[in-house]
């Protein structure tokens, strides 16, 4: 037998070495898609399925006014308990 080397360590070495190239690999590929994203382009996924973006709801103008009604009184609400609070602690 060779003298401080082992055939284990050895076989271990290369296993660990396979390992962190597998790694290597990934983290790579991620900064690639980061890199990508920063200059507005769009990576595919690895996976081989691509993401898509969920489908923007579009309202209408009747209903944003509906919205806009009903937040306007939520608040108006909230600020005349708000007060109500104010003038019985005095």
């Amino acid at each position: 037998m060779a003298r401080g080397k082992m055939t284990n360590d050895l076989t271990t070495l290369q296993m660990a070495l396979v390992g962190y190239q597998l790694e290597k690999q990934k983290i790579e590929g991620k900064i690639q898609e980061i890199q990508a994203q920063l200059k507005g382009k769009k990576v595919p996924v690895a996976s081989g399925v691509e993401e898509k973006a969920p489908a923007k709801r579009v309202l209408s103008p009747e209903a944003r006014k509906r919205i806009a009604a009903a937040q306007k009184k939520r608040w108006a609400e909230h600020r005349r308990a708000k007060a109500q609070q104010a003038k019985a602690a005095e």
